[in-house]
């Protein structure tokens, strides 16, 4: 089944990423709303080592169709080497709101 809408998520290191990363992407209109969650503790494998940090969650709402430019837009303002960028079908929801998000990219 194809999907048209997703939710990405992206984790990053500090508030002001969060902040360049939300307006970019609501200025170029690749996104409708984007959620940031302050304060996330990450715990991950990295070069071989078990590390942990605490971050940021931002969670994007758009068009699967939108996800390419996306991951290319967020990769350019984003510190990590390998940034955190995955996106999930949203499989069902308020009709209203999935109209909303239609109208608000491009």
């Amino acid at each position: 089944m194809d999907y048209k809408h997703v939710v990405v998520f992206i984790t990053v290191g500090s508030q002001e990423t969060a902040q360049k990363i939300t307006d970019t992407l609501l200025a170029a209109r690749k996104v409708a709303c984007v959620n940031i969650i302050p304060k996330v503790e990450s715990h991950y494998q990295w070069q071989g080592k078990i590390e942990s940090a605490n971050e940021l969650l931002l969670i994007v709402k758009t068009r699967a169709e939108l996800v390419d430019e996306l991951v290319t837009l967020v990769k350019k303002h984003h510190p990590y080497t390998v940034s955190e960028i995955i996106a999930l079908p949203i499989i069902g929801g308020n009709p209203d709101y999935l109209e909303w998000l239609d109208r608000e990219t491009r």
